[in-house]
């Protein structure tokens, strides 16, 4: 991610209650770009068996995620929501480890961003998911 100020809309990411509720952390926005972090929890596993946490926090992670991104992009001038996002899911995320979201909006038209992602636990070479969504963005 290019070494730029976080995004002033970074505080919105911080503040959202879901956000709050799961433990995310934002830690970078800029330039279309961010990256957010959920540290394992006893609260967000799925199956109390393994330890793992539910698919349901990754992709809300991830979503949120690629909303930052999208809202960062130097072209994007407000707010913005979720119009698709599918997730693909590789592996369970190790249990007692964060899950790490890192996006990027790479194409945005009059209205709509485009975004990619991937959740990461501390394997970085094998991702726990990826994603593509599509993004609502003010028109300028």
């Amino acid at each position: 991610m290019p070494d730029t100020p976080n995004h002033p809309a970074m505080a919105f990411f911080q503040a959202l209650p879901h956000a709050q509720a799961l433990g995310v952390i934002a830690q970078k926005m800029a330039q279309g770009h961010a990256e957010m972090s959920m540290p394992w929890s006893e609260d967000l596993v799925g199956d109390p068996e393994t330890g793992v946490i539910h698919g349901g926090a990754v992709s809300a992670l991830m979503d949120t995620c690629c909303g930052a991104a999208a809202m960062s992009h130097p072209s994007a001038k407000g707010a913005t929501a979720t119009i698709g996002l599918r997730i693909d899911y590789m592996r369970p995320a190790t249990p007692g480890q964060t899950v790490r979201a890192v996006a990027e909006c790479f194409h945005v038209t009059r209205s709509v961003a485009f975004v990619r992602a991937m959740a990461l636990d501390d394997d970085t070479t094998r991702p726990v998911a990826t994603a593509t969504g599509t993004f609502t963005i003010a028109e300028a």
